[in-house]
């Protein structure tokens, strides 16, 4: 055989082998080759999508904590006013009830010393009556001289 021929017959079965592979083998196997681009194209744009929305939530999250924190402590400055009203109101009424206990018992002490001074004068009274009475070595009779012992009660007044 001849170097040529043997030579031209590898070029017709190598062009018949590139073009069996560029017609029938190659379309299916650059098909895959796209489409798992395309897939690795879509992971990556998920995964920046994914990487994105988790950036967003966890600004969300830190906002929502912080406003979180400022409602409570709001809500624990309420919770303080609100004690202390509370107490204040609780100290008012302990004052207004110490002050009508008081005034009450100084009435009632009033109410009691006059009455002592009341009885006393009509002690008093009894006491010049039998004095007057043993001065005068007789008897005085209370009920005829009556507007006498009013006089010396208003007099002790």
């Amino acid at each position: 055989m001849n170097l040529n021929a043997t030579l031209f017959a590898q070029l017709v079965v190598f062009l018949i082998l590139a073009w069996f592979t560029m017609k029938f083998v190659w379309p299916p196997i650059m098909k895959a080759l796209d489409d798992r681009a395309k897939k690795i194209a879509d992971g990556l744009a998920a995964a920046d999508k994914a990487k994105t929305d988790l950036a967003l939530a966890e600004k969300k999250v830190v906002d929502e904590l912080r406003k979180a924190r400022e409602s409570a402590g709001e809500f624990r400055t309420a919770a303080e006013k609100q004690g202390a009203t509370i107490v204040d109101e609780a100290r008012a009424e302990a004052a207004r009830i110490i002050a009508a206990a008081r005034e009450a018992a100084e009435k009632e002490a009033g109410a009691a010393a006059q009455r002592a001074k009341e009885a006393l004068r009509d002690q008093v009274a009894q006491l010049a009556v039998a004095g007057a009475s043993q001065i005068l070595r007789r008897e005085i009779n209370p009920q005829v001289h009556a507007d006498l012992l009013a006089n010396l009660k208003q007099e002790l007044k």
